[in-house]
């Protein structure tokens, strides 16, 4: 077998422009590949990537060896209206056809929003591995045309084509993976790369039709939106900067602490590892060390009941009344006051210092059983009324103002409650959760629920420290600049407030729902 062709200048300079070309032409391919394996579950989009890129690389061997009769394909099979058409031709109608669904369907996916909260992560369907590996086989199919073809007439030999396109196809395989993770982290990127598989489509349909589109418009307009994109991303990257510079230490130290750990959870999710006791960092361990490397910066005006709801025993009232209160209450500390009302409390009680008292034998003394609350002034942080609460024998404690009027009431239940989360009681359990998910993708929410508990689920900016609101009643009413009726609504950021239910002049329950983008 003569080999001196392997020795030729031209054989080489070939092999080395050829790689190139397939890796250029590669490029768009690649970019789709990484939309699809995002469609599988995150452990096995690796493996559905390599795997579908590893079977385009054999059907693309295949395709070079039977190079003679694929060649053939130019030349017209029928004609149709004075249309000549040949095997090409129907290949490039057929993947136009099937980019212009993939690329229709992803978009209104998205377009429609369908799992956009972080809280309904858990139950987001994934697409089959096989279904994703065989999308991408069709794919490559249909972007390898024109690469195969280029390979035959720009070499002699069909081993030095077959090697360019083993090469560059391993390079496609390395470069994969950081540009799906790109892919994943930038979802402006994945709506460009659709709005591109769109304008492909077009062209393979009209190029079927023997409408030739001269490929540097295409070029052109690709280049140019990847341009602006670039751009996009640097202005969305100075923007995260400088946010970050301008918050405090603290939230930065809590926000580097969380990204180690989701560094750390993408590494073990990559290789397929266990955590040392057997799983990953859930999502309600991250919350809580962001609660507690957030407590010094937490408002105690965000944490406490507010005044109006504070539970109190009034011992101006005739003795039946008292025990009518006591045996109703469900809450086991209420608040003593006389005729002056809670703007001069007596202290508060335990109700089972009272129970000690019967149990005894004694009789009902509530001036006995009275206990000095705790008073916070209401720049008191949460982490400073742990402390506070840690020095002292109370364990309820009154929020008030600069003038001394009170403003709330907070125990250490509720301070806990800002770290761990809600520990309702049972008569609490019947009552309409703090937060839930609705049918229709939209949340309802508590409008005394804490800004800063939802803020990380909605992707929305953490509060300033000198901020005039607290609660999602709070960011409306600030928003709006007064208090709204029923019906009202605030968007911000992204997101739509609606006022759904009100109770006097207090705001009960709040829908939030997802704006369109185009709003």
């Amino acid at each position: 077998m003569d080999l001196s062709w392997l020795a030729e200048p031209q054989t080489w300079i070939g092999f080395a422009t050829l790689i190139i070309l397939e890796v250029v032409l590669g490029i768009d391919n690649l970019v789709f590949v990484a939309i699809l394996a995002n469609k599988v579950k995150p452990s096995m989009r690796d493996k559905a990537r390599i795997t579908g890129l590893t079977l385009a690389v054999l059907m693309r061997l295949v395709m070079l060896g039977f190079m003679a009769h694929i060649i053939t394909l130019t030349q017209p099979l029928f004609t149709v209206g004075g249309l000549s058409v040949s095997g090409k031709d129907l290949i490039m109608l057929v993947g136009g056809l099937f980019l212009l669904y993939k690329a229709t369907t992803e978009l209104h996916e998205r377009i429609e929003g369908h799992n956009q909260f972080a809280i309904a992560d858990t139950n987001k369907k994934h697409a089959g591995f096989w279904g994703v590996v065989v999308q991408i086989l069709i794919l490559d199919a249909v972007f390898s045309i024109d690469a195969v073809i280029t390979a035959v007439a720009m070499v002699e030999h069909i081993v030095v084509a077959m090697g360019a396109v083993v090469v560059a196809m391993t390079l496609m395989i390395m470069a994969s993976k950081p540009l799906t993770a790109f892919v994943d982290k930038h979802p402006t990127v994945v709506m460009l790369c659709l709005g591109f598989l769109l304008m492909i489509g077009f062209s393979l349909i009209a190029e079927a039709f023997h409408f030739e589109i001269p490929k540097g418009y295409l070029y052109a307009a690709i280049g140019f939106s990847i341009l602006i994109e670039a751009f996009n991303q640097i202005s969305q990257r100075n923007a995260r900067k400088n946010a970050y510079t301008s918050s405090s230490w603290r939230k930065r130290t809590a926000e580097n602490v969380l990204g180690m750990m989701g560094i750390r959870e993408s590494i073990l999710a990559q290789t397929g590892e266990q955590a040392e006791d057997g799983s990953h960092f859930a999502e309600n361990e991250k919350s809580m060390i962001r609660s507690v490397l957030m407590l010094a910066e937490r408002p105690i005006l965000g944490v406490m009941i507010p005044r109006r709801d504070i539970e109190r025993l009034d011992i101006s009232q005739s003795k039946e009344e008292q025990s009518h209160q006591l045996q109703n209450t469900p809450y086991s500390r209420l608040l003593v006051v006389g005729k002056a009302g809670v703007d001069d409390p007596l202290g508060y009680i335990n109700k089972k210092d009272l129970l000690a008292q019967i149990l005894e034998g004694h009789e009902l003394n509530i001036q006995e059983a009275l206990k000095q609350p705790l008073i916070l002034p209401d720049s008191t942080t949460a982490l400073k009324a742990i402390e506070l609460f840690r020095n002292s024998s109370a364990d309820y404690a009154l929020v008030v103002d600069e003038f001394g009027a009170i403003l709330g009431m907070v125990t250490m239940k509720d301070l806990m409650e800002t770290i761990a989360g809600e520990f309702p009681e049972e008569f609490e359990r019947e009552e309409e959760p703090a937060l839930q998910a609705n049918a229709d993708e939209s949340l309802t929410v508590d409008g005394a629920l804490e800004y800063v508990e939802l803020a990380p689920q909605l992707g929305l900016p953490l509060p300033e420290e000198d901020s005039d609101f607290h609660t999602i009643a709070g960011l409306i009413m600030e928003e709006l600049q007064s208090i709204p009726n029923e019906g009202e609504y605030i968007d911000f950021h992204g997101w739509r407030f609606e006022v759904i239910e009100k109770e006097s002049q207090k705001i009960e329950r709040v829908k939030i729902t997802r704006l369109p983008p185009e709003e």
